[in-house]
């Protein structure tokens, strides 16, 4: 819808007094943002970007499986250190 795209690209908004700015309907509805939906600001040169905040679900499946247990590294590593300890005591 280009007409949409040229209304919201080109909307001027008021800056509240505490800095804040609503996000115009049309945008928020195209990015599935909601009430309560984290974003993160950034200075992007002369210009402010607001992008949806990456949550720890959003994360899930981000890494290769592994047939590692989280547990047992933790558990290695430990003992590696209470090795090394023991050396230099």
């Amino acid at each position: 819808m280009v007409i949409a795209d040229s209304y919201t690209r080109g909307m001027t908004m008021k800056l509240g007094p505490k800095g804040q700015v609503v996000i115009p309907k049309q945008i928020r509805d195209r990015l599935g943002l909601e009430p309560g939906d984290r974003v993160t600001v950034e200075q992007a040169g002369d210009a402010v970007r607001v992008a949806r905040a990456a949550m720890a679900g959003d994360l899930r499946g981000a890494l290769p499986p592994s047939d590692l247990d989280p547990l047992e590294i933790l558990r290695k590593e430990r003992s590696r250190d209470r090795a090394r300890e023991d050396r230099r005591a």
